[in-house]
């Protein structure tokens, strides 16, 4: 039963929208090739872009390190596609990058210590539907004022999308009981 509700939470948080004027717009990382955005990577930052010109935030921040070998970050390649996206309009947009985040987690500790070192503490998460729910919980259990804004254009579809609603739900379960800190620990 409880596993259902975590499946149900995950599934209607992935759903629903939270946008509005926050201290910054956090996008979440995901793979990148040699500086291109994959496929789930560019619907991050297409939906990030369309927040930004409808003015959530003049404030950016971009996450996800590098696998060895590669020569980009997600973050760095996230970056670069949004100024390509912005244009001329890019001079009243700051786009801050932490590249050194592996997990959902370490790139939120990351972006946790930019807003604390600037004052800042609400943030608006653009992710995955599937992601929102931990993503979101992870950046309140760090301290931020944390709300979710989910692509809708996800390409993770059918039992794809199934799979990571019913990994995610697990791992928020466990994550209940065990706290984040300790789910990364045993995970990574």
């Amino acid at each position: 039963m409880y596993g259902c509700v975590n499946l149900a939470q995950v599934w209607w948080v992935g759903r629903s929208d939270q946008a509005r004027s926050v201290d910054a717009i956090v996008v979440l990382g995901v793979a990148q090739y040699d500086g291109r955005p994959s496929p789930q990577l560019q619907a991050r930052l297409d939906h990030a872009l369309t927040l930004l010109l409808e003015g959530a935030s003049p404030l950016v921040i971009t996450t996800g390190g590098n696998q060895p070998g590669d020569r980009f970050t997600e973050a760095e390649t996230s970056a670069n596609y949004l100024i390509k996206g912005l244009g001329i309009d890019s001079q009243a947009v700051e786009i801050l990058q932490e590249n050194s985040g592996s997990t959902t987690r370490e790139s939120l500790i990351g972006v946790r210590d930019i807003m604390q070192s600037r004052g800042l503490h609400s943030v608006l998460i653009v992710t995955d539907p599937y992601h929102s729910l931990r993503s979101r919980l992870i950046a309140q259990d760090l301290g931020l004022v944390a709300y979710i804004s989910p692509t809708r254009t996800s390409p993770l579809r059918g039992a794809s999308a199934v799979s990571r609603h019913v990994r995610e739900a697990l791992g928020v379960a466990v994550a209940h009981l065990i706290g984040f800190a300790n789910l990364e620990r045993l995970t990574k």
